[in-house]
């Protein structure tokens, strides 16, 4: 095992070296200083380098394995925009989604959480109770006043 103070003479060694190689490759810094923060993280964790002959190489083959992992993992994420989550019918009505997408923003936070994750996340209430670390009857009341109110702002934008 390294001891700490070995550790951390080869982050001020190579530390810097390190980030500029996986900004390099990832082409962005901040990706780059998390790969790096990564690496040094796991071997305090469960890393010995009494194995490895050249601990500079093992260091930067390790930003690169994890800058590797890091992309894969970032490219099998579907970025979601705010209206592809929303509804796919086939005859979409665009002005009644933007009413019920600005009915949904005056609703309390706790009430469109609940909301949500019932109608649209399709969790049951005790789900909903776990998630939120609430009983589920609270659950239940939100979802039931956050149903009364969408029901009275988008009735009342119908009857406009």
């Amino acid at each position: 095992m390294q001891t700490a103070s070995e550790l951390e003479r080869l982050y001020h060694a190579h530390g810097a070296a390190l980030v500029l190689f996986g900004t390099s490759f990832a082409s962005d810094r901040g990706i780059a200083q998390d790969a790096v923060q990564q690496v040094f993280l796991r071997l305090i964790q469960e890393g010995n380098l009494a194995h490895v002959r050249d601990p500079k190489a093992y260091l930067f083959a390790s930003v690169r394995n994890q800058l590797l992992n890091d992309s894969k993992l970032r490219s099998r994420s579907v970025e979601l925009t705010l209206d592809s989550a929303w509804f796919e019918p086939p005859e979409r009505d665009y002005a009644a989604e933007q009413n019920l997408k600005h009915a949904l923003r005056v609703l309390s936070e706790d009430q469109r959480q609940v909301v949500v994750l019932h109608i649209w996340g399709e969790l049951t209430f005790s789900q909903i109770a776990e998630v939120l670390e609430i009983s589920a009857n609270t659950a239940a009341s939100r979802y039931r006043y956050g149903i009364e109110k969408l029901r009275e702002l988008m009735c009342a934008k119908e009857a406009i």
